[in-house]
């Protein structure tokens, strides 16, 4: 087993996760990535030109705890470790008010967004406290606070997501992990970190994967428990 760093990336074959996997790359992560899709997940090493010794795939689903934890422990079989995480399992739904709103949005974001980051995080948390150091951050959106007419089960997902996440800040604090959520409004997959979104209220795949190498960096240790916004405002 090598000692370089390693990131573990859910979602990984989403739009963001194309573009921050191969920047983490370049930093000397060894990578696992994490995708519910086998095809477009075990396709993403030479998609993304991933050197395959550094990089290992796992399809998960990730609503399923017993699932999780098989995934998790082949990710420490193949690395030994696991010193940062991108939580990056989006999907939305909307458009639905609330008074003729059946169960199944609500379930179904409550599954996609709070039960895939506790079943992760649940497997990973106590791992980095026993080593001393770890990263994890999620990707979330302006909604978990302040959710839009019709996007109801959308924000309730992400509040609950952001809650759980906000309680594990506190209770790793002082331990050398962090744990912090980046919000955005709209994800624009360019990756080109010299040109900003061109569609309205998108941050690009560039700006959130630099937010997250930073937060990912040991001189990110004083930023625990923060959600950034890298979102134009209301």
């Amino acid at each position: 087993m090598s000692d370089a760093r390693v990131a573990m990336i859910t979602g990984a074959a989403g739009g963001l996760g194309r573009v921050l996997a191969p920047v983490l790359a370049a930093e000397g992560y060894q990578l696992a990535l994490l995708g519910s899709d086998r095809e477009r997940c075990e396709a993403l090493p030479d998609e993304l030109g991933l050197d395959r010794a550094g990089t290992l795939t796992v399809v998960a689903d990730l609503r399923d705890a017993d699932t999780v934890h098989a995934a998790v422990s082949a990710v420490y079989g193949r690395f030994g470790r696991v010193d940062a995480l991108a939580h990056l399992v989006g999907g939305w739904t909307g458009g639905m008010h609330i008074g003729r709103s059946p169960d199944d949005p609500f379930a179904s974001m409550i599954d996609q967004h709070f039960w895939t980051t506790l079943n992760v995080v649940r497997e990973l948390a106590p791992r980095m406290v026993d080593a001393g150091y770890g990263r994890i951050v999620a990707v979330s959106s302006p909604m978990a606070a302040e959710p839009d007419a019709g996007m109801g089960a959308y924000g309730v997902g992400k509040a609950a997501q952001e809650a759980l996440l906000s309680a594990l800040a506190n209770e790793v604090a002082g331990t050398g992990v962090t744990v912090n959520v980046v919000r955005v409004r709209a994800i624009d997959p360019s990756g080109d970190a010299d040109q900003p979104s061109t569609k309205e209220y998108a941050t690009t795949a560039a700006e959130i994967s630099a937010a997250i190498r930073y937060l990912f960096s040991p001189v990110a240790r004083v930023v625990n428990g923060q959600r950034i916004g890298l979102h134009h405002g209301r």
